[in-house]
């Protein structure tokens, strides 16, 4: 081609790529639908914003090391976990001040936005997706406020909540369809956690297993490209080396301790419920102090101190304990003083209103417990002596898949933290068996737990907000056949013969419900009392056999079951029970299998690439 002809042809190149991009900025709903219509769109959206929340969690995540530093006078790099020379002043002090600090905080709050805080496994389960970004920013503050008195909670909380919070914001303003914004908030919660444990293969089945509730490869890429670049942002910043180094190099697992692994899955799985069940009864006794709510997280930092004076090593998150655990053995009384001391630290500190979650706590307790269950293998079995470290990150996964509920995440999260590949089939193992047994012996994570204890039916992520919002007054028919209750029973009769209807509701002159009538059992009624002049409000029954508008579909075929009929009125209210219509059981059978089977074309339709 000749040279004119070439500029010719990549100056309209040029012209056209521009006007392209000026329409995308000039005309926002274009660029809306690009990314609402176009996988590849929203894999870009998803990396781009997981490098964002990578970039805040590495700084949130300094801040907090640096107060700590200041406010507990440690060394450069140390962790809090791991000081030995902390003041007990300081140990005492720093807690309570904090609460103080944290319960003057969620006052404000209270007041300001009284209402409870949407995290992102509820968001996805009941809401589609959506989540208040500034209840986020709320929660992570709050946490952050926690984290820096020194008690024994983590950040994960507070940086899933961020993190998914920034990308529903995200993907409300661009109107994304309900299952690109869940995809959205499990992309947010995976970004978080990678840049936190720089663990990128972790993240993203911490969004898969917790927040989606499920494995799609339709939100594979967007999932992984988030959880990838919030890691590689972590990696620039902070290095790429694993967080704890093994003293020596586990080569090896020999096959007489797995039985030994398999019981200590088992005795994890005691250990989570029991911690979980022990932050409750915490909660439940400081809602039973007389004192404001607002002082619960000072009198919780004051006992907490009384713990960290004799065990300091519950002091914070617990991840310079663990590096320091897996480089130096501590005695068998010790460790299990330390043991007992954490749990009891974690749930005062949750139970008493401390904002943060159990994660990091529950690998510490794993791997102290995974260490004494060493020390015993080895007085058992002292060929079991050299295997101490492999106990301590079975026991660290085994108590955390119990705990957190992430059975995969937490076989990822040991392997990349620790760069060791050969003690994966013991982790694995004691993993699947703590996982299993919590699930049938208890049946909840420690997030799902707190939702069963506020009476939310929510055993996961999965989605059941459709069956909320597909109410009864959605689905009710109208035309209800109804007679005033002083009718006389000759003349329903008269008007219904029998065969045509089977059940007419019964009224007073204000339309209010006063139960129904069997057609057919009329008509099956002796003459002679027909004729004694009974009316119809003498023989209606079902008077407490009705539906209300607001209850859903779930709600309704569980009447259906329970009263054992096959159609029911559906009042206005329990207190104005004025009829609305009537709700029949095939007919709502018939929606919900509909609404399900939209529900599965949808899933369909978002597996498939989009060209």
């Amino acid at each position: 081609m000749h040279p004119f002809f070439h500029r010719v042809a990549e100056h309209r190149a040029t012209q056209y790529a521009r006007a392209t991009v000026q329409g995308w900025v000039r005309q926002p709903e274009t660029l809306w639908r690009l990314i609402r219509e176009q996988q590849p769109a929203q894999i870009i959206l998803c990396a781009a914003l997981g490098i964002g929340v990578g970039l805040l969690i590495v700084i949130m995540h300094s801040a907090v090391l640096v107060i700590n530093q200041h406010v507990f006078n440690l060394g450069e790099g140390e962790h809090l976990s791991a000081a030995t020379d902390i003041s007990h002043q300081r140990i005492f002090f720093v807690p309570v001040i904090g609460g103080l600090i944290l319960g003057g905080f969620l006052l404000v709050m209270k007041f300001l936005r009284p209402r409870e805080i949407v995290d992102p496994i509820e968001a996805n389960a009941i809401y589609g997706g959506r989540m208040s970004l500034t209840d986020s920013i709320r929660l992570f503050f709050s946490a952050l406020i926690s984290n820096a008195s020194g008690v024994s909670i983590g950040m994960e909380a507070g940086y899933t909540q961020l993190g998914s919070g920034i990308l529903s914001w995200v993907g409300r303003k661009l109107q994304l369809r309900r299952e690109d914004l869940r995809v959205l908030v499990a992309a947010g919660a995976a970004a978080a956690i990678a840049a936190t444990f720089n663990a990128p293969l972790a993240g993203a089945f911490y969004g898969f297993e917790l927040v989606l509730g499920t494995y799609m490869i339709s939100a594979l890429p967007q999932v992984a490209v988030a959880a990838l670049g919030a890691a590689i942002c972590a990696r620039i910043f902070t290095g790429g080396e694993v967080l704890f180094s093994l003293p020596l190099s586990i080569t090896e697992i020999p096959p007489w301790n797995y039985p030994f692994f398999v019981l200590l899955g088992i005795a994890s799985a005691m250990v989570g419920i029991i911690t979980m069940k022990l932050v409750t009864r915490c909660e439940r006794i400081w809602a039973k102090i007389p004192v404001p709510e607002w002082l619960h997280p000072a009198i919780g930092g004051a006992l907490f101190a009384v713990i960290a004076m004799v065990f300091p090593q519950v002091l914070g998150s617990g991840q310079g304990a663990i590096d320091d655990h897996l480089q130096n053995h501590w005695p068998l009384i010790a460790l299990i003083g330390l043991v007992v001391a954490k749990i009891l630290a974690s749930a005062i500190s949750v139970g008493s209103g401390f904002r943060g979650g159990l994660f990091s706590s529950a690998l510490l307790i794993g791997c102290l417990f995974g260490q004494i269950a060493g020390v015993l293998a080895g007085i058992v079995l002292p060929q079991s002596e050299g295997q101490l470290e492999t106990f301590m990150l079975v026991g660290m996964g085994a108590v955390a898949a119990s705990i957190v509920g992430a059975p995969v995440t937490m076989v990822l999260l040991i392997l990349e933290m620790t760069g060791n590949f050969p003690t994966m089939t013991a982790v694995l193992l004691g993993v699947l068996i703590a996982s299993a047994i919590t699930r049938y012996a208890f049946g909840y994570s420690f997030s799902t737990w707190r939702f069963h204890l506020r009476g939310l039916r929510i055993t996961g992520a999965h989605d059941i907000g459709w069956i909320r919002d597909l109410t009864v007054e959605k689905i009710m028919q109208s035309g209800t056949k109804t007679v005033l209750a002083e009718t006389p029973l000759a003349e329903i009769q008269q008007n219904f013969p029998a065969g045509s209807i089977r059940r007419v509701v019964v009224i007073d002159v204000r339309d209010h419900y006063h139960g129904m009538i069997d057609i057919a059992e009329l008509h099956s009624m002796p003459l002679d009392e027909i004729a004694k002049g009974h009316t119809a409000r003498d023989i209606a029954r079902h008077q407490d056999a009705f539906l209300l508008p607001y209850e859903n579909i779930q709600q309704a075929l569980e009447k259906f079951t329970t009263l054992k009929l096959e159609e029911l009125p559906v009042l206005s209210s329990e207190t104005n029970a004025r009829v609305m219509g009537y709700l029949n059981e095939a007919y709502a059978l018939r929606r919900y299998a509909q609404e399900l089977e939209s529900r599965n074309v949808a899933l369909s339709d978002s597996a498939t690439p989009v060209s």
